[in-house]
């Protein structure tokens, strides 16, 4: 790309950055398509080529695969059976909520990053969100998110969940879906993963959001269980999920847990989780219709 046609389209997404009312635009839920979503380009894709370098595009090599892993079977086999009025009524305000007026915490910048449309082989990547990992944060949801806001120089030291719902059913949203979380490591989803560092192992987190569940007092430990999670955090998780399923093409059997993406094997969040818990609330508000 030559340096005129890069401060033809930079200037072009500033414009139009000012006539939607700035960039911060692009962060508000449901406002952005994102590549591979639709045939459409969208300041995403016009931002992504502008900071590509100039010059032919390195010519594409095969990226490795990820090794040898064991499949999901997902939980999930819900049912569009009749609804549970009360129950329905209470998520249904509690994801509209979600949708119009989220709670919302910045975080340091160097604890998530932009999601890439080609890996680091020159290859095309889709970054539309379409799988969701489960985590806990072993300790208090203030101790997760102080982690977050403190800055992060080392790559390995980066971390972060687009959301983390706490013991009594506080949804806060950290990292706009838009952009990519650092929840996972060396994963990988049903044999998919993108490598965009050459120098480290593929991961999930480009194609992937993450929510983090506050975990209770009892389960400040490396063991394998704890209490488990209050009903109101399964409410706010539900209804979260909702929410993110209406913006983005998540099939129910898309949403795992850490352990279960972890190449490593060293990853067990989230502990104690009730499936049939969040299942319920699901069926109630109706995303298996």
């Amino acid at each position: 790309m030559t340096r005129r046609r890069q401060a033809l389209i930079l200037a072009a997404v500033a414009a139009a950055g000012i006539g939607l009312g700035g960039l911060g635009w692009l962060a508000r839920d449901g406002s952005v398509q994102l590549a591979g979503a639709s045939g459409r380009r969208s300041l995403l894709d016009l931002l992504e080529e502008a900071r590509q370098p100039s010059g032919p595009r390195p010519q594409a090599t095969e990226p490795p695969p990820p090794p040898p892993h064991p499949n999901w079977t997902s939980p999930l086999r819900g049912s569009c059976r009749p609804l549970d009025s009360p129950r329905r009524q209470q998520l249904l305000a509690l994801a509209s909520r979600l949708r119009t007026a989220p709670e919302r915490i910045a975080i340091d910048p160097s604890n998530y990053g932009q999601r890439h449309s080609r890996d680091a082989y020159g290859n095309p990547l889709d970054p539309t969100p379409r799988l969701v990992v489960l985590h806990e944060t072993v300790f208090s949801m203030e101790s997760a998110i102080n982690t977050f806001r403190t800055p992060h120089p080392r790559d390995e030291d980066q971390v972060s969940y687009h959301a983390v719902i706490g013991l009594d059913g506080r949804v806060v949203k950290l990292v706009d879906p838009s952009r990519r979380a650092y929840g996972a490591g060396n994963s990988a989803f049903r044999g998919e993963w993108a490598v965009t560092n050459p120098a480290v192992r593929g991961s999930v987190n480009n194609f992937a959001l993450h929510v983090s569940l506050e975990t209770p007092a009892d389960g400040e430990h490396t063991g394998p269980v704890h209490s488990g999670y209050s009903a109101a955090q399964y409410d706010g998780l539900a209804a979260l999920l909702a929410v993110w399923m209406e913006r983005f093409p998540i099939p129910a059997d898309q949403i795992t847990t850490h352990r279960a993406v972890d190449l490593w094997g060293d990853r067990a969040d989230p502990r104690s989780f009730d499936w049939d818990a969040l299942l319920v609330r699901l069926e109630s508000l109706g995303v298996f219709c």
